[in-house]
């Protein structure tokens, strides 16, 4: 039977940051398929991302751990919610959005991005609900 390993990806969490995001939380990078991207992100206890807009990908984080209060905005429609670990939200393709860490633990998240992250060009700043 023939191997097909090159199919199969495999990887642990990284144990040091491979990126700061356009948005300044950590992100260890994890895995990518044609279609998607996957990364865990951390925004320490007292952090505050700068608000940023996605031109051309969408996401799907699910909370690890921490709490923060999430930010989102698309046209008249805007809401803060608090996010904490199990939950899971999406930012629509073009949705301003920013977060801060509530409390001393930090804040964890795994993002899924579709389609893969393109690189930090992909966002735009934009004025954010916390300064």
């Amino acid at each position: 039977m023939p191997k097909h390993t090159e199919l199969f990806q495999t990887k642990p969490l990284p144990a040091e940051v491979d990126a700061l995001a356009p948005d300044t939380s950590e992100i260890r990078v994890l895995l990518a398929t044609q279609t998607g991207s996957m990364a865990h992100g951390t925004l320490p206890p007292g952090g505050v991302s700068l608000a940023v807009r996605h031109q051309t990908v969408e996401e799907i984080w699910y909370i690890l751990g921490g709490e923060a209060d999430i930010w989102r905005r698309q046209g008249d429609r805007e809401e803060v919610i608090r996010a904490r670990a199990g939950t899971s939200l999406t930012i629509p393709l073009g949705v301003e959005f920013q977060f801060r860490t509530v409390g001393e633990e930090p804040f964890r998240f795994v993002m899924v991005t579709m389609p893969p992250w393109p690189g930090n060009d992909e966002c735009v700043l934009v004025e954010g609900f916390w300064r």
